[in-house]
């Protein structure tokens, strides 16, 4: 598509390109198509190889995602995609390709993802498709939609994998020098900041995050708020969309990610600092937030001196 995110097509071409069987047989032949021949990215411009007329051919189509989610796609491209899944086509998103592919209606009544910054405003615009933007990628079995471009890896090697068996993706991996692809359910791993009221609560928020080492009950919040423990709990609920609690977990999380991004703090004394007694009930909060263990987290994201 005119816009296309580089990253997100280079991936598939490559991915695929590069497959070999134990036979030295490469079984995808990969074609590039657009409505247009000559494509425009915010950075080049792309000879395309094939117009549209190429996906009637195509047993698997996997759409790009695109820098400006704004324009409506063209009504030949979401007939070209309609078309192909009537003819039993498997069709893949990578990252912002979900508003490319959402139009067509072929995600209505079905989960979908694609990433977290963008997740909300594919709800809103379409809001028969139940977006869940805590994961890698989505797998209906012919309709599959991905998060940001390193989820676009995963996709990819997860329908290589699916078609081929483990050791061939196994084979893809080591190709591209990257992991072998993390399960789709798992978190897209990110720091989801949580909401942050700009009324009445957001002077207690603040205090908040400068305390996450603290009581943060909500006896002692609603005394510090000068409320009761329920127009409290019904103020958070309005203003941030979950109860004080939940946000506090969230907020403990985040800064959590901030210093095993940032220090080498054992995992014990990060948890004790952002307000968990046990690491073990701190391992277990961060999973359920952030899809993966602290060291796990550690390990993707530690930030290197310069």
């Amino acid at each position: 598509m005119p816009g296309v995110v580089l990253g997100d097509l280079a991936i598939p071409v490559e991915l695929f390109t590069r497959v070999a069987l134990a036979n030295g047989h490469h079984p995808y032949r990969v074609l590039t198509c657009g409505p247009t021949r000559n494509i425009r990215s915010t950075s080049c411009s792309l000879r395309v190889g094939h117009g549209l007329a190429a996906l009637h051919a195509a047993d698997t189509v996997v759409v790009a995602g695109i820098d400006d989610i704004e324009p409506p796609v063209p009504s030949r491209v979401i007939e070209a995609l309609q078309q192909c899944a009537a003819r039993g086509s498997r069709i893949a998103s990578i990252c912002s390709g979900a508003f490319v592919l959402a139009p067509t209606g072929l995600l209505d009544g079905r989960r979908a993802t694609t990433h977290w910054k963008i997740a909300a405003e594919l709800a809103r615009r379409y809001p028969k498709i139940e977006v869940d933007p805590d994961v890698l990628y989505v797998d209906h079995g012919r309709l599959l939609t991905s998060a940001g471009a390193n989820a676009g890896i995963d996709l990819c090697l997860h329908l290589i994998r699916t078609d081929f068996g483990a050791a061939v993706a196994a084979d893809s991996a080591r190709l591209a020098v990257t992991a072998l692809e993390r399960a789709g359910g798992q978190a897209q791993f990110i720091r989801q900041l949580p909401p942050v009221a700009h009324g009445a609560l957001q002077p207690l928020q603040e205090w908040i995050t400068r305390n996450l080492g603290s009581d943060l009950g909500v006896h002692t919040l609603a005394r510090r708020h000068s409320t009761s423990v329920r127009t409290l709990h019904r103020r958070f609920v309005e203003q941030t969309g979950m109860s004080p609690a939940q946000w506090i977990m969230q907020q403990r999380v985040h800064r959590a990610q901030e210093l095993l991004e940032t220090t080498d703090m054992p995992v014990e004394r990060v948890a004790q600092s952002v307000g968990f007694p046990a690491a073990s009930s701190f391992r277990e909060r961060f999973r359920a937030v952030a899809g993966t263990s602290p060291a796990g987290y550690r390990q993707l994201y530690r930030r290197q001196p310069g």
